[in-house]
């Protein structure tokens, strides 16, 4: 009997988060964390929990003005080294949009592992941004080349991460921040003090965060006093800016 051909495992992009728009213009693709090493399937509703309720935060502000926003499914549950799975579905995510939409602006969001997925994948052409939240990057070794930043030229790139993350290392976002805001000045990073890496404690201040970055750079509204002085400081002091509690409900433009 004929051994039957184990089938291609291949990324997707989930349904639209809420109505999607008659007529899109801008795209959010959420990519959610995964393992240093797994070549197994995601583990669909825990892993995407975190950018599902960032998705329907940007869907509620953005609806009107054209915001789809997709989860993507990868294909292996692990970065995997050099093969940087998640990285790959994330370009494969780009290029679907654009099938699918046409030009328009997309905007990576990743959470953890998905964070370094989203700032590997910022050189596709149709990506104007990335927002990076809690990223995991690897650490830093003498021997092996520093995570690369040269894909974040031209995008505007906001990182946050708690100062108490014992999972994901905030220095580590630091310092590629740093390295990125040499030859990109759009380059901000926040910190949220004293919470972990689900950033539960201030969770409503780094939705909002998200929120006014996002509606800035797909559809040009004015971003609030706090991230555009984030984005004009000089490092260190727009790379260490402090995420107010409190952030969203009293915002001034």
């Amino acid at each position: 009997m004929a051994q039957q051909a184990t089938p291609v495992r291949r990324a997707r992009l989930g349904r639209a988060i809420g109505p999607e728009p008659t007529a899109v213009s801008g795209v959010v693709l959420l990519l959610p964390g995964g393992d240093e090493v797994s070549h197994r399937k995601p583990a669909t509703l825990l892993a995407t929990s975190y950018v599902r309720s960032l998705g329907r935060r940007l869907v509620r502000a953005g609806r009107g003005e054209g915001l789809a926003a997709h989860v993507v499914h990868y294909r292996f549950r692990g970065w995997n080294g050099s093969a940087a799975n998640q990285a790959s579905d994330a370009l494969w995510a780009a290029d679907e949009v654009v099938r699918r939409y046409g030009d328009v602006p997309v905007c990576l969001a990743g959470v953890d592992m998905g964070g370094r997925a989203a700032l590997h994948a910022a050189g596709h052409e149709a990506v104007n941004s990335v927002l990076a939240v809690a990223p995991w990057l690897p650490e830093e070794d003498v021997a092996a080349s520093p995570e690369r930043v040269k894909q974040l030229a031209g995008r505007q790139v906001l990182i946050v991460h708690g100062t108490n993350d014992e999972r994901t290392d905030p220095e580590l976002s630091f310092r590629l921040a740093a390295r990125a805001k040499k030859a990109n000045r759009d380059v901000c990073r926040f910190e949220v003090h004293a919470d972990g890496h689900g950033l539960h404690q201030y969770r409503d201040e780094v939705l909002a965060l998200a929120e006014d970055f996002v509606m800035g750079v797909l559809f040009g509204r004015v971003f609030s006093r706090p991230v555009a002085d984030a984005f004009a400081a000089p490092p260190p002091l727009g790379l260490r800016m402090p995420l107010a509690a409190g952030f969203g409900k009293s915002l001034r433009r």
